[in-house]
């Protein structure tokens, strides 16, 4: 799929997307190498005392989804052929199913 095969609309949804996954992957990857979290995350959205413990489990959960909802919407927006379109597909299921071990075995 093109871009100028689809709705105006379409494309600028997924663009948004592509800006939402690239934000949470780069804040994602902020919390798990610095160990904090922003502020802003505790002033909207207290946090428990067992999730302000976890910052690497919290912040790589947030990078991997951030990366597979990006590798997903770089196969709509990119021409590309078929095949490879079905195994960035393929990368991005994987992505986001290591992200989900990731919060599950992950302890800090």
């Amino acid at each position: 799929m093109r871009p100028s095969d689809t709705d105006l609309l379409l494309v600028a949804g997924r663009l948004l997307i592509v800006v939402i996954s690239l934000f949470q992957l780069v804040v994602g990857v902020r919390v798990a190498v610095t160990r904090r979290f922003p502020r802003a995350w505790l002033r909207f959205a207290p946090l428990t005392k067992s999730h302000r413990s976890q910052p690497v489990r919290i912040g790589g959960g947030n990078a991997l989804v951030g990366a597979s909802l990006l590798v997903q919407q770089a196969a709509l927006l990119i021409p590309m052929p078929h095949r490879l379109g079905t195994t960035l597909f393929a990368v991005a299921l994987l992505l986001l199913v290591v992200a989900v071990g990731w919060l599950v075995v992950r302890r800090d």
